[in-house]
């Protein structure tokens, strides 16, 4: 089967990206499964209702989450009630909402997904590795089709975590930084792997944010909020061929621009 992940959608230009792309890329691409991060789909932080309908029309079958997981007070609703929406399964478990999700695909298959959170630059979190094995062996019961988005900082902590997995899961991306690696690769023992998707959301921007804001932050020191940029828009992911075993058996990473 083909699984399209789609890295961070940011406000209203990724989400238009989705529409620009996604359909598209089912038909050409033969897509059985799309997952998108979401965590800055409304405004650049969190989720809230309209962006979620919005991006499900658009195409996207099932959504990870990341640090801004709770930015919208809308998602604490829809994490009770939608079952394809899950945040970082490395929380405290008080925290409302899942972290992996069993989805069935149109044909019938079973993919599992898991969503970990980094720790490396990161606000405190579990063990992402110790979670990433107890997410696992639940979802093994039941598929041989396991997806991670590890939501992290550090290149060296998603590296490790694509190690850690080998041959554990089918495919582990990693969602955060917004600058998309040019590291895609099947691991030694079958795992597709990525260190960052990317962005979907505007070209002409310091991580979807406008960039007179940050320049001014970094070059004056001045504060100022964080706006989301409009314009020309990308969309940054990767597709994974995953056999009927689970192993991955090909990849391919897509940066789309608008033109």
């Amino acid at each position: 089967m083909k699984i399209l992940a789609i890295g961070d959608v940011v406000g209203r230009v990724g989400r238009e990206m989705l529409f620009r792309f996604v359909d598209e890329l089912k038909y050409q691409r033969s897509i059985d499964l799309v997952v998108a991060n979401g965590e800055n789909a409304s405004h650049g932080i969190g989720m809230n209702r309209n962006a979620y309908n919005e991006m499900m029309r658009a195409g996207v079958d099932c959504f990870t989450m990341g640090n801004h997981t709770f930015g919208k007070k809308d998602i604490l609703h829809m994490l009770e009630k939608e079952d394809n929406i899950i945040r970082p399964a490395n929380y405290s478990g008080t925290v409302p909402g899942r972290g992996s999700m069993l989805f069935r695909t149109k044909s019938g298959e079973k993919v599992g997904i898991i969503n970990l959170i980094g720790r490396v630059y990161m606000d405190p979190a579990d063990s992402p590795f110790d979670c990433a094995l107890r997410e696992i062996k639940k979802l093994r019961e039941k598929t041989s089709i396991i997806l991670v988005d590890f939501h992290a900082e550090a290149t060296s902590e998603k590296e490790a975590m694509g190690c850690f997995l080998d041959g554990k899961v089918s495919a582990v991306f990693g969602t955060h930084t917004h600058v998309q690696t040019a590291d895609e690769q099947i691991s030694e023992h079958g795992t597709g792997y990525i260190t960052d998707l990317g962005m979907t959301g505007p070209v002409n921007s310091v991580l979807g944010m406008e960039r007179s804001i940050i320049l001014n932050r970094f070059v004056n020191g001045l504060p100022g909020k964080f706006e989301v940029a409009g314009g020309k828009g990308q969309l940054c992911g990767c597709i994974f061929d995953i056999d009927e075993n689970g192993k991955c058996t090909g990849t391919e990473r897509l940066y789309l621009r608008e033109k």
